[in-house]
């Protein structure tokens, strides 16, 4: 039976006197991959922050393995095996590759830290390729993926992402998610926000729409893709043409600009 890696339940929270997140619920078992989907507007990066203790709620709870983590600092989550990769700002640029991954794995013991980082090689091979070279002179595809190694160089269970494909070329686009679907092959759990809804739904084992700070629809990714209502009032046809005409790229390749 897998287990309940995190318990969102009933969240409330904003920004001063601004209540962005209104009773907004979600679930995420180990190897599963969670997609957030919705308007602009909607709540989903801010569901994130509450989620990993960098915007305290105003009701609600989040639980990890059952254990209520509601409000506890980024950095001890990160030590009990919950990681989160913000949209912005996730790397270094002035460090390396190589210090990068080094300064990521500081929240494990030390006897575990260089294992961690070779692990991370071997998963991502043009960064042990380019391990010397300044992180700000990567290209955004290059960028995103050091960020996500960066993140599962601490060893997390649960991986929270915010937007791991904006900014990115198609072929960027398909290097990130081929690597997320690696991710999670490896019993990883991913809660993924992500502009790119069909991208999203169609590598998502279970998915939620978010709408004015609610839930609006769940889900699995597959019936989510399939619902007329959600494909009419959040997918669009746009959407839908250009993930279809996109490409997949082979995993371990430099990524594209």
């Amino acid at each position: 039976m897998r287990e309940l890696l995190l318990e969102v339940a009933d969240i409330e929270a904003g920004y001063g006197e601004a209540l962005v997140l209104r009773g907004v619920s979600l679930t995420a078992f180990e190897t599963e991959l969670v997609a957030i989907i919705g308007p602009n507007g909607a709540g989903k990066s801010t569901l994130l922050k509450v989620i990993y203790g960098l915007l305290r709620p105003t009701a609600g709870k989040v639980l990890y393995r059952r254990d209520d983590v509601t409000g506890v600092r980024p950095e001890r989550l990160t030590r009990i095996g919950l990681n989160y990769v913000p949209q912005l700002g996730n790397v270094f640029p002035s460090l390396s590759i190589a210090e990068n991954l080094l300064v990521g794995s500081v929240s494990l013991p030390r006897a575990e830290r260089r294992p961690a980082v070779n692990d991370m090689y071997a998963q991502f091979p043009f960064l042990a390729e380019r391990r010397r070279q300044r992180a700000g002179t990567l290209s955004g595809g290059q960028r995103k993926l050091l960020a996500i190694a960066r993140a599962l160089v601490t060893r997390p269970r649960a991986l929270l992402l915010d937007e791991p494909s904006a900014g990115l070329s198609p072929q960027a686009v398909d290097l990130v998610f081929t690597k997320l679907a690696e991710v999670k092959d490896r019993g990883i759990a991913i809660v993924m926000v992500e502009q790119n809804a069909v991208r999203a739904l169609a590598l998502a084992d279970r998915g939620y729409v978010l709408d004015m700070g609610s839930n609006a629809y769940e889900g699995t990714g597959d019936s989510l893709l399939r619902d007329p209502k959600v494909t009419e009032l959040y997918l669009g046809r746009s959407t839908i043409a250009s993930s279809s005409t996109s490409t997949s790229a082979p995993s371990g390749i430099n990524p594209p600009t």
